[in-house]
């Protein structure tokens, strides 16, 4: 077991971790025909807005309340109650995504209060679904308001009904870009299942262009989608993270519940595709026994370049924890692990020690490593220590094609080997010339 590790300095310098807010933004973003609000100041609303762009080059629907320092002292209903008018009239979401920031968390709001005022003020908002989540940013980290919001989503919105035999929820963690969930949701359909994903980004962040322009989001799971949850015959949690919203629905509705912490090393995808089969009753398609083919041969023409390599990461655990098992899957030793939140998958790690930090511990664990793998703000380490980086995580604002990533099942991991052992390969070659 791995021994988790905090260090106790009294400010994050250079921080890794993103805002419990921004989760929940991105995790809303899934949502088709949703505006997400944020209970705060403008500040903070256009923080996560420009994280989120830089990441997606996507045009991202965000509101605020708009919180001044005299409705922070004197209470922000009345900010809330205009918000949410204001976009019914102008924007006319299918649904709000209502989370706080650290300032109205700060300042102690009743939330469920004030949307039950403001709901008997204003009859004409009864049929308007208002998903409220608390995102404190002082504590957590993208992660956390990520899946506090899919958890709050399948608590409000599904609907009790006659099971569809062939229809199955995915709870999807933001350790899955949209590419990796558009992947994932082609395997399910091959296999016969209907699937409904929780968020679905790969709708709505995919990178495409729209007919028409709208203020809220034009794709990602529907309402209508959303309600018939509660018909399906099974869930698959993908991500640690989303094990909360899986109990909540088999609480709620008695849907069983699988939880898949990784689709990224060739045992796990072979179990995945095993599961699938069992529940649909079908067998698994020969064209993923042909990719299952092409991945043995690709992890045979890279392995010498993987064995004894030194990695060090900095991502959210969930991510972590399937990066780790990619590379050890290969040979490669983990030299640091750094992560943004506290997670159970992080003691269950196959590494000596994982540590709850910014990327100043970063750097100073990471020294001597062969390969550093992170988000873009690791570039400046990499630089430093002149070490190759790998991408990956969130934000990514340096390249391009975020939306369309993909890193999962037999193809993606395959594309995953080739992108790092060429950078392998181009640091043998480099050190050779030398």
């Amino acid at each position: 077991m791995a021994t988790i590790t905090t260090p106790r300095k009294s400010v994050a310098v250079n921080p890794l971790k993103q805002s419990q807010p921004l989760g929940a933004a991105l995790a809303f973003l899934g949502l088709k025909g949703i505006m997400p609000l944020f209970h705060g100041s403008q500040g903070c609303t256009a923080f996560a807005k420009v994280a989120l762009v830089r990441h997606f080059r996507e045009a991202i629907p965000l509101s605020t309340t708009a919180m001044t320092e005299v409705s922070t002292i004197l209470g922000g209903e009345e900010n809330v109650e205009q918000a949410i008018l204001t976009l019914v009239e102008k924007s006319k979401p299918s649904i709000i995504g209502l989370c706080t920031t650290g300032l109205t968390e700060t300042r102690g709001d009743d939330m469920a209060g004030i949307l039950q005022n403001i709901r008997k003020r204003h009859p004409e908002l009864h049929d308007l679904p208002i998903v409220f989540v608390s995102t404190p940013d002082f504590k957590g980290a993208l992660q956390d308001g990520f899946a506090a919001t899919v958890e709050s989503i399948v608590k409000e919105l599904p609907r009790s009904g006659e099971t569809r035999p062939n229809q199955i929820t995915l709870l999807v963690s933001p350790a899955f870009a949209p590419g990796d969930l558009q992947e994932i949701k082609e395997i399910v359909e091959a296999f016969g299942l209907t699937a409904i994903a929780v968020p679905d980004l790969s709708r709505s962040l995919d990178g495409h262009l729209d007919d028409s322009s709208s203020s809220v989001t034009s794709g990602g799971t529907t309402l209508a989608e959303l309600r018939e949850i509660g018909s399906s015959v099974y869930t698959l949690a993908l991500g640690e993270s989303m094990r909360s919203a899986a109990v909540a629905l088999e609480s709620q509705f008695g849907i069983p519940y699988e939880v898949i912490p990784s689709l990224s090393n060739l045992d796990a995808i072979d179990d995945f595709l095993e599961g699938l089969a069992d529940l649909s009753g079908s067998p698994v398609p020969a064209k993923y026994r042909r990719q299952r083919a092409q991945l043995q041969d690709a992890m045979l023409d890279t392995h010498f370049f993987f064995g004894r390599k030194r990695v060090s990461l900095a991502m959210e655990p969930d991510l972590l924890w399937s990066t780790v098992h990619f590379l050890q899957s290969m040979g490669a030793e983990i030299q640091a692990a750094v992560t943004t939140t506290k997670s159970p998958l992080l003691e269950k790690l196959p590494v000596e020690t994982v540590t709850i930090g910014d990327l100043e511990d970063f750097e100073q664990l990471a020294v001597g490593s062969d390969l550093l793998i992170g988000n873009s703000n690791v570039a400046a380490i990499a630089r430093r220590l002149h070490l190759p980086l790998y991408r990956m995580g969130f934000p990514v604002f340096d390249r391009l094609g975020n939306g369309q990533r993909c890193t999962v099942g037999y193809r993606g991991m395959m594309q995953l080997l080739f992108d790092l052992g060429n950078l392998f390969l181009e640091q043998e070659e480099a050190h050779a010339k030398h």
